[in-house]
């Protein structure tokens, strides 16, 4: 039986590390706070309590965790994961990170005879939870090849994108693109209110058409209800556009709607609203900051 390692179990992770108990792996998981993983070691999962105890007994390594240093942390310490796997063993972060971060961590991996992919998703909290993820991944062909099973449990657009960095930069356009869409979302929420429609009929209107987007069907009607509650958080959206910037940046690409939306998600996060959803946004139109 494949042993699957999987670090991070927060709102994401939880539901991917599910798909891949129920596809009856041997999963082993590590986390800072095993409270949070809870659900999962009463489904059968088995706990490490360190990445190289871990790292030493899978076959095949997820990471899903918060920020490009949890990665660097995690992958290229003395006690991380490329120091502890086995010779052959597959690492995959699906974390949005650094495309360079990817970059370097493959090229610590080859060395170690390690395999290395970087996999990063899109789909949100609902997306993971229904196993239909979009997966965007860097790395070599053979090892996509390899993996993919693995992937097809956790989603379902699943595109080999390049080599080791090109699944991170395949996410930080997706980033930009929900960037400048959210803020669209949230002017035309607010522009049905002040015309007098009601949003929710508006909303059943716009879906279909040119306007249509993943972020007007899903994030929209919480928008609309007040429904804050993260399936993304802003916190982490901040440090994805603040990588994708740096990086557009470094290719002298100027990106006038990423900047303006990383701006206001600023605003939220200072005013304490980082642990909301990306749906906050709706709060700095109406002025409930």
């Amino acid at each position: 039986m494949t042993t699957i390692g999987f670090i991070g179990t927060g709102v994401m992770g939880k539901s991917m590390a599910t798909h891949l108990l129920e596809a009856d792996f041997d999963l082993h998981i590590f986390t800072r706070t095993q409270e949070k993983a809870q659900s999962l070691l009463d489904q059968g999962a088995v706990w490490e309590d360190t990445v190289s105890s871990l790292a030493q007994k899978a076959d095949i390594i997820i990471t899903m965790v918060s920020y490009p240093k949890d990665v660097e942390s995690i992958y290229l310490k003395a006690n991380g994961i490329i120091a502890n796997a086995k010779p052959g063993t597959y690492l995959i972060d699906m974390t949005t990170s650094d495309p360079l971060l990817a970059e370097q961590i493959d090229k610590k991996a080859k060395e170690k005879g390690l395999h290395s992919l970087d996999a990063p998703v899109s789909g949100g909290d609902v997306g993971a939870k229904n196993a239909k993820l979009t997966i965007m991944v860097g790395g070599d062909k053979a090892d996509f090849e390899e993996i993919l099973p693995v992937f097809e449990k956790m989603g379902e657009n699943i595109v080999l994108q390049g080599p080791a960095g090109a699944g991170q930069h395949t996410k930080m356009a997706n980033q930009i693109t929900i960037a400048s869409n959210m803020i669209g979302v949230s002017e035309a929420i607010m522009y049905a209110k002040k015309a007098g429609l009601d949003p929710v009929r508006v909303l059943k209107s716009i879906l279909t058409g040119a306007a249509g987007s993943w972020s007007l069907t899903n994030l929209a009607p919480r928008m609309i209800k007040g429904d804050s509650d993260p399936g993304f958080y802003i916190k982490h959206f901040i440090k994805d556009m603040t990588i994708a910037l740096k990086n557009a940046q470094e290719m002298e690409l100027k990106t006038p709607g990423l900047s303006l939306s990383l701006e206001l998600y600023q605003e939220l996060a200072d005013k304490g609203l980082e642990d909301r959803g990306t749906q906050a946004l709706i709060k700095w139109f109406e002025g409930d900051i």
